[in-house]
């Protein structure tokens, strides 16, 4: 059967700059409430940037005729598809310095469409950077470099349909161009989801999903974007791949492996069919609190390698209990929630909270949806989440350096890893602006044999030179990571500001795959150049 699109509701405009809605960042006053906190920022905020202010020029290519319609040169798209939305992104927009704004932006509509475009390109030397919801934080939208003719920013949210929906099998042929407010809208009627909900979901896309190996809010059980993937339709400069739909293979590496987290280097994700699941009907939620962060450690990993398999087990530290709002006695707190299709949850509830009370939690109370509101510390927590990219913003405008960091090890490690990320980047960042750093951590994802501890850094940064203070800080804490055998990045993608860690962790003989498949798909070198590969 087939869906159609549900009514989006009111439009909102996007900043061109930040993150999310341009009617959603901190004005000037709570800016400047927020830098009181850092001492050493601005005594005022940046002004917000303007397009109109931007350098930028005609256009160095012209499309053919036949493409024209599918293609724009609007200034203020353009300048909206020149960078992602990491710290770096809108330091540099706030500063004036968005980076090569691409010349043209083409909105396909059809595989023939992205086919033609990709030809175009190939013949006149016009770098194709893929763009879904543009929520890259690691550099993946942008292009850096001069060895192109000009950019054309490939913009795939025109092609936001549920082509497909087989209820017996419980999935879908969805286009990748759809945004994940989209996506569901269409799903919901049906009374099934993707269940893949990311910090970025209002603003990031499938294709985006599936390019960067994406993770999701849930922080157990399936996590990635990977795990719902039947079959994949890329369209590369070499020809499409279209892999079968099956449950299961093993006939030979998959297909849809090679093009899953290939960041628009190797060809371009116009659909795949996704694996479904009926939406939640049965959900509870609590939060436990911990005078001990190891203590709490050893409760998440006894809860992750139960089978209780809590849809929500994040953890945060005493800092980033407290700047969420969920505590305000230095205590760590471990949120905990599930939820079901087909059956109450509230005995499995009741049996994580016993073990982290078995491990030294206080607190917490087995609550039905009905009564998920009344624990505070949930709620604090829930609503901070979906607000802290704004007030990242917000703090950039007054000239502080804020940003973060992911990676995944083994439980052995994370201990270590914790403890030295907070020493050694804690360090880096005061010998690079003098003032003292704040870093939290929480754990995003939790399971059987690791975690994903997720990081943030916040400090006072040099006025002006504030890029290079974050690209010092960054520089040191790929180094803990590196020498902890911890992953550079588990859910955020490597874009062009992970490669020089990404290098070191990837294999060398699957580096030589990967050139060599990026010289069979692209021979013209046009896809998304730096990514990945050179």
């Amino acid at each position: 059967m087939s869906a159609t699109p549900s009514d989006p509701g009111p439009s909102r405009s996007r900043s061109w700059w930040g993150w999310g809605y341009a009617d959603a960042h901190p004005g000037d006053a709570e800016c400047v409430a927020m830098g009181a906190l850092l001492p050493g920022t601005r005594p005022h905020p940046l002004p917000i940037p303007q397009v109109a202010d931007l350098a930028i020029g005609r256009p160095a290519v012209t499309p053919p005729a036949s493409l024209a319609h599918l293609v724009g040169a609007d200034p203020d798209v353009r300048a909206a598809h020149a960078m992602g939305k990491a710290y770096r992104d809108v330091i540099r927009a706030l500063r004036g310095r968005p980076g090569r704004i691409p010349d043209l932006v083409a909105r396909p509509t059809d595989d023939q469409e992205v086919a033609d475009l990709l030809d175009w390109a190939g013949e006149q030397g016009v770098a194709v950077v893929p763009f879904g919801g543009g929520s890259s934080v690691v550099g993946g939208v942008e292009y850096r470099g001069d060895t192109h003719r000009a950019v054309l920013s490939l913009d795939l949210t025109s092609m936001d349909r549920v082509l497909e929906i087989d209820a017996a099998g419980r999935s879908a042929r969805i286009q990748a161009g759809a945004l994940g407010p989209v996506l569901e809208g269409q799903l919901r009627p049906h009374g099934l989801t993707l269940r893949h909900f990311p910090q970025s979901f209002e603003f990031s896309t499938l294709g985006g999903w599936l390019a960067t190996r994406a993770g999701g809010h849930y922080a157990t059980g399936r996590t990635h974007i990977d795990d719902f993937v039947q079959s994949m339709n890329v369209v590369t400069p070499a020809g499409v791949s279209t892999s079968w739909r099956l449950p299961a293979s093993g006939a030979g590496p998959s297909p849809d492996r090679l093009f899953l987290g290939s960041e628009g280097a190797l060809g371009v994700i116009t659909e795949a069919w996704m694996r479904l699941q009926e939406r939640p009907r049965h959900k509870a939620s609590t939060s436990v609190a911990f005078a001990e962060f190891h203590e709490a450690l050893d409760a998440v990993r006894a809860i992750a390698q139960s089978d209780l398999a809590p849809a929500n087990c994040r953890l945060l530290d005493s800092g980033e209990a407290l700047l969420s709002g969920a505590s305000h006695d230095g205590s760590a707190v471990l949120v905990l929630g599930f939820e079901s299709a087909t059956a109450p949850v509230d005995d499995r509830l009741g049996a994580a909270l016993a073990m982290a009370h078995a491990h030294g939690g206080r607190g917490g109370t087995a609550t039905t949806d009905r009564a998920t509101t009344a624990d505070s510390a949930v709620g604090h927590w829930r609503s901070a989440f979906l607000r802290m990219p704004y007030l990242r913003d917000g703090l950039a405008r007054m000239g502080a350096v804020v940003e973060t960091f992911e990676t995944a090890a083994t439980w052995d490690r994370i201990p270590g890893l914790i403890d030295a990320v907070r020493t050694e980047v804690g360090a880096a960042a005061v010998k690079a602006t003098g003032h003292p750093a704040t870093i939290n951590c929480r754990l995003t994802h939790v399971y059987p044999d690791g975690a994903a501890p997720y990081f943030t850094v916040a400090v006072a940064g040099r006025p002006g030179e504030e890029i290079e203070v974050w690209d010092d800080i960054k520089a040191v804490a790929g180094d803990v990571l590196h020498r902890h055998r911890a992953t550079i990045t588990h859910h955020h993608a490597v874009g062009r500001d992970h490669r020089a860690s990404y290098d070191l962790q990837r294999p060398e003989p699957f580096a030589k795959v990967l050139r060599a498949a990026k010289e069979a798909l692209d021979p013209h070198h046009i896809l998304n150049p730096g990514v990945l590969v050179d």
